[in-house]
């Protein structure tokens, strides 16, 4: 669905690559004589300004020339949208002016559009600056927002999960997903960097609040919401259904669940686009009824404060001991870096600390998140740089991925099987 942003002068380009592609989108339970139509849309830029959004706006006009009437299109879908936006929002639909709205709209989303040689017939969407329009109705203090919210959109097909660990039509969907309407703060990660290291298939099921925690100081958030979708083929080129799943926390709690289905894979778009609206209404109605609470092991507390000494002796033992250990701070740096490695059973965990802790200049190695089975996560004390230690763990075989404090490794590659060394004795 392409975005436009709207200037005071609305110059509009006329080459414009529209694609649309007809699905037909239900909702478990509903009749096939009840499905309405609905266009998939081609991928759009994520719209972060939290603008109001009033879309199905209808227009059909005319003029001397295609670029005339669409002109008269779009400024007949500002004052539509406004008059809609100030509906729902109780202002009672006054007009305004065109130069007013020029001001206030922030895009203008083709939904669907015809363009004749002096005809434009089209459904529209308007974006309205939320600051602007709020101040002018009225309401700028009262749409109160949740806690931000980090969102980990979580896919399952053909029978394989996965999150940022590649690109995915669930993802996407989130990104197209425009916020400003709703009362839940969404942090939607872009899926880059260390993304896909910190939260992956792995990284859901584990409940453990203190790596959870680290993750969401990492991207500004104290919640986390975990959308999920299983898509199941029927036969190639078939319906596709989705059973999508609204979950929330570290431990994975049901909110919402429903099942959506379009006659065939061209539609697939609409479907997920559907599912998100869905779940975030699913969402918004869990923070009105304060099922979206969060979880008290998800908050920072800080350390209790120690008793202060009240023997001036004591006092002084302990700043002559607190200033050697600022000497010896300052000579050398310490990081702590997060290292994740395949635990298949018990004996990797002690293995693997074993390793890093016969590599020179490691203080401790200590596993912090174990998942048997799976990818666990060890806490290491390093004097010296990141890089040092990544390059270190390389030297000895070790395959190392990431970057920073955050690094992946996997086991040391063996030799193959009855390979042995060259015997080049001559005696």
């Amino acid at each position: 669905m392409p975005v436009f942003k709207s200037s005071r002068g609305l110059s509009i380009a006329l080459t414009l690559a529209f694609a649309a592609t007809g699905g037909v989108v239900l909702a478990q339970g509903e009749a096939p004589g009840d499905t309405t139509p609905t266009d998939s849309a081609p991928m759009s830029a994520a719209d972060g300004s939290g603008s109001y959004e009033v879309s199905g706006v209808d227009v059909d006009v005319t003029g001397k020339t295609a670029e005339a009437a669409r002109y008269a299109g779009w400024r007949l879908a500002q004052r539509k949208g406004w008059t809609m936006l100030s509906q729902r929002l109780g202002g009672g639909g006054g007009g305004l002016s065109d130069g007013t709205l020029d001001g206030m709209v922030s895009g203008i989303v083709v939904e669907n559009e015809q363009i004749g040689p002096n005809r434009y017939v089209a459904r529209l969407g308007v974006l309205f600056s939320r600051a602007r329009a709020g101040s002018i109705l009225g309401v700028a203090g009262l749409g109160q927002r949740s806690s931000p919210m980090l969102v980990v959109p979580l896919q399952y097909s053909g029978g394989v999960g996965q999150v940022f660990e590649k690109h995915s039509d669930w993802l996407d969907a989130w990104t197209r997903f425009r916020t400003g309407n709703s009362s839940v703060d969404y942090v939607r990660p872009a899926g880059t960097g260390p993304d896909s290291l910190l939260m992956n298939l792995g990284q859901i099921g584990r409940p453990g609040r203190v790596w959870w925690r680290s993750i969401l100081d990492q991207y500004g958030a104290i919640d986390i919401l975990v959308p999920t979708v299983r898509l199941y083929r029927q036969w190639p080129g078939g319906p596709v259904i989705g059973v999508f799943e609204a979950r929330h926390g570290p431990d994975n709690r049901m909110i919402a669940r429903f099942t959506l289905r379009v006659s065939n894979n061209d539609g697939l778009p609409a479907l997920l686009d559907a599912g998100v609206k869905r779940m975030d209404e699913a969402y918004q109605g869990a923070l009105r009824d304060g099922r979206l609470s969060t979880d008290a092991g998800l908050s920072y507390s800080p350390p209790s404060e120690a008793e202060v000494p009240t023997d001036t002796s004591a006092i002084d033992d302990a700043a002559a001991a607190a200033s050697a250990a600022t000497q010896a701070i300052a000579t050398t740096t310490t990081s702590v870096i997060s290292v994740q490695f395949d635990t298949p059973g018990a004996g990797a965990v002690s293995t693997a600390e074993a390793a890093l802790r016969a590599i020179p200049g490691v203080r401790t190695a200590l596993t912090s998140s174990l998942a048997l089975g799976g990818i666990s996560v060890m806490r290491v004390g390093f004097d010296g740089d990141p890089a040092a230690l990544s390059a270190a763990l390389e030297a000895r075989g070790w395959q190392v991925q990431g970057s920073g404090t955050t690094l992946r490794i996997r086991r040391p590659l063996l030799a193959p099987p009855g390979a042995t060394p060259a015997d080049n004795s001559t005696g």
